[in-house]
């Protein structure tokens, strides 16, 4: 019996499919910022987090092995606070 081949599509036939065209440089020309467009959705996307009731942590670019990373990956989520939890506990910081 013999195999059936697969049919590969082309970019042409991808494209005479495509319900999304190709930009032109007049497309892009005449677009503008979602922001300007969408002002009310663009700013509730903005919002993310929100202010910490008590901002008690600080960013900090720190080199670690990448076994001590995988390692506390391992485990899990939460792994930088397990990070941050064990240097307490060796500092004795409460």
């Amino acid at each position: 019996m013999p195999t059936a081949k697969k049919k590969g599509y082309s970019a042409r036939d991808l494209r005479d499919v495509s319900d999304n065209p190709e930009w032109t440089k007049e497309d892009f020309a005449k677009a503008k910022p979602f922001a300007e467009v969408f002002p009310e959705l663009a700013a509730s996307i903005r919002r993310g987090r929100g202010p910490n009731k008590a901002p008690t942590k600080k960013l900090v670019s720190l080199r670690l092995s990448g076994q001590v990373i995988e390692a506390y990956k391992a485990k899990g989520p939460g792994w930088q606070s397990r990070i941050d939890a064990d240097l307490r506990r060796i500092n004795k910081i409460k």
